[in-house]
C-alpha cells in the first residue's frame, strides 16, 4: 500500500488501468470480427461439401453425414440459380432460432450479435446467409449450433485478454522505468536539497543549482533557487540585526549614564551669567535630554517594550526650529539654507521627542545629500492642516534618492540614500510616523530634488 501512495506506484497503476480500458474497447470489435470469421469459415466449408452433389447427386446417407459434420452444419443450402438447389441435410435438433445474414452487416449489428452470443448461455440452432466462394452461386446458407461457436469466441476472448493485461504490464513498465528517470528522480533530487536547505537556512552552499533538463522542473528550480537566495540572504540580515541590536543595546546603556553625567554639567551651565552661554545652554540641555530618551528608548526595543508615543498638544513651529536649529550647526561651510513655512499657531496632536526624531532623521538626510554634491542647496519644511489631517513636508534640492535606494525605501540596511549610509533613519522616521497613525511617503525624487510627506491623522483622543 505505501508503494501505491507514491508518484511511481500510482503512475504504473494508472497506466495498467488505462491500457487494459484501450484493450478493452478494442476487444469488443475484436470478438465481433472473430464471430464474423468464423461464421464464413464454416459456410466455405459448407460450400465444399456440398460441391460433392455435382459430381454424383446420389451420394449414400453415410457420405452426407459425413460432410454435414465436415463442415459443422446441419443443413446447407448453395443456390446456383433460381431452377436448381444443392443440398445436403441431416435431423434438425431444435426449430432454427434466428437468421444472420453476413453478406453486408454494419460493425453496429455485428457487435451487437457478437455481445448477444457471449451473453447467452443457451445451445440454440441458427440459420447462416452468406455469398459463396468466388461467386459459385446465387448465394449460400447453413444451419448450425451455436454451442461451438460461443466456446470459440470465449477462447478467444481469453487469449486476448491475457495478451492485453501482458501488454499493459509491460508497457506500464516501460512507462514506469522512464517517468521514474526523467520526472520522478529530478523531483526527488529537488525534495532532497529542499530538506538539505531546511535544515541549515543561513548556508548559501545548500541553495540548489538548477540541472533539469525538463522545462517545468527547470522552472521550479530556478524559482526555488530565487526564493532560497532571498531567504537566506533575509536570515542573514536578522542576524546581522540581532548582533547589532545586541551591541547597540550595550553601547545605548554606557552612553547613557555618560549623557546623564552630562546633564550635572549642563545645570551649573544653565547658572553662567554669560549672554551666549545663557542663549545657548537651553538647546544644548534639550539635546542632551533626547539623548538620554533614545539612549532608554532603545535599550526598551532591545527589550521589545518600546512605549508608544505620548501624544500631547504641541506647536510644530518649536519642533521644527529645534530640528534646524541644529542642523545649521552641523552645516559647517557648505552653502545650505533653510526655509520653515510653519504657521505659528498650527497646533498637532503627537509626541514631541518623536516628532522631533522624525523631522530630524529627515532633515539631516537632505543636509547630507547636499553636502555630498558640493553644490549650494536648500532644504524646506512646510505644513498645513485638513479638516482630517496634519500635513508635513520636508523637501530639498539635493540630487535625488539613487535608483536602489527607492526600491529599497524604508529598509534597514538596504536604503541607504548617501555611501555608507545605512538607512536606518527613514526607517526610524516611517515607524514612529506609523505609530502616530500616520504615514510617510516618498513625492517625489530626481535630480531636480526630493520630497517626503508626512500625514497625521487629527482623530483620536488626546493623552496628558
Amino acid at each position: 500500500m505505501r508503494f501505491l501512495n507514491t508518484l511511481s506506484g500510482r503512475f504504473l497503476l494508472l497506466t495498467a488501468i488505462f491500457v487494459m480500458l484501450a484493450e478493452v474497447l478494442i476487444f469488443v470489435p475484436s470478438v465481433a470480427r472473430y464471430r464474423e470469421d468464423f461464421l464464413i469459415s464454416r459456410l466455405e466449408r459448407a460450400q465444399i461439401a456440398s460441391l460433392a452433389l455435382l459430381v454424383n447427386e446420389n451420394i449414400t446417407p453415410d457420405l452426407e453425414v459425413e460432410l454435414l459434420e465436415n463442415a459443422g452444419a446441419h443443413n446447407v443450402v448453395l443456390r446456383r440459380d433460381e431452377a436448381r438447389q444443392l443440398v445436403l441435410s441431416s435431423p434438425m435438433p431444435k426449430p432454427i432460432s434466428a437468421t444472420y445474414d453476413l453478406r453486408d452487416p454494419s460493425a453496429f449489428t455485428l457487435i451487437a450479435d457478437a455481445m448477444a452470443r457471449l451473453i447467452n448461455t443457451e445451445n440454440e440452432v441458427i440459420r447462416v446467409i452468406g455469398d459463396p466462394v468466388r461467386r459459385a452461386g446465387l448465394l449460400i446458407e447453413i444451419t448450425l449450433d451455436t454451442n461451438e461457436l460461443r466456446a470459440a469466441m470465449i477462447d478467444y476472448g481469453l487469449r486476448i485478454l491475457w495478451l492485453s493485461l501482458v501488454i499493459s504490464l509491460v508497457t506500464a513498465g516501460l512507462l514506469f522505468l522512464a517517468v521514474r528517470w526523467s520526472l520522478v528522480k529530478p523531483i526527488k533530487r529537488v525534495v532532497g536539497h529542499m530538506q538539505s536547505y531546511a535544515a541549515a537556512p543561513e548556508d548559501a552552499n545548500r541553495v540548489i543549482r538548477p540541472s533539469a533538463s525538463i522545462l517545468e522542473l527547470r522552472e521550479a528550480e530556478e524559482t526555488l533557487q530565487l526564493m532560497q537566495t532571498q531567504l537566506t540572504g533575509s536570515l542573514k540580515q536578522k542576524e546581522r540585526l540581532a548582533q547589532l541590536g545586541g551591541a547597540v543595546a550595550k553601547v545605548s546603556h554606557d552612553l547613557r549614564n555618560i549623557l546623564t553625567s552630562a546633564q550635572l554639567f549642563t545645570d551649573r551651565i544653565e547658572m553662567s551669567e554669560d549672554p551666549a552661554v545663557k542663549r545657548m545652554a537651553p538647546k544644548l540641555v534639550n539635546s542632551i535630554t533626547r539623548a538620554v530618551h533614545l539612549c532608554e528608548a532603545t535599550l526598551a526595543y532591545g527589550k521589545a517594550e518600546e512605549p508608544g508615543p505620548t501624544l500631547t498638544r504641541l506647536r510644530l513651529a518649536e519642533v521644527v526650529g529645534d530640528v534646524i536649529e541644529s542642523e545649521r550647526l552641523a552645516v559647517g561651510d557648505a552653502e545650505i539654507s533653510f526655509a520653515e513655512d510653519i504657521p505659528d499657531q498650527l497646533m498637532i496632536r503627537a509626541d514631541s521627542e518623536q516628532m522631533y526624531r522624525v523631522l530630524s532623521n529627515l532633515v539631516r538626510n537632505a543636509r547630507q545629500a547636499i553636502v555630498n554634491t558640493g553644490q549650494p542647496g536648500e532644504i524646506a519644511v512646510s505644513a498645513y492642516e485638513t479638516d482630517h489631517q496634519w500635513i508635513i513636508n520636508v523637501t530639498d534640492t539635493g540630487p535625488g534618492l539613487p535608483e536602489k535606494a527607492r526600491q529599497h525605501l524604508f529598509q534597514p540596511f538596504q536604503g541607504g540614500a548617501t555611501k555608507g549610509g545605512t538607512g536606518l533613519g527613514l526607517t526610524i522616521a516611517a515607524e514612529l510616523v506609523r505609530g502616530h497613525g500616520g504615514t510617510l511617503t516618498l513625492d517625489d525624487s530626481d535630480d531636480s530634488g526630493t520630497s517626503f510627506r508626512i500625514e497625521l491623522p487629527r482623530g483620536g483622543v488626546e493623552k496628558a
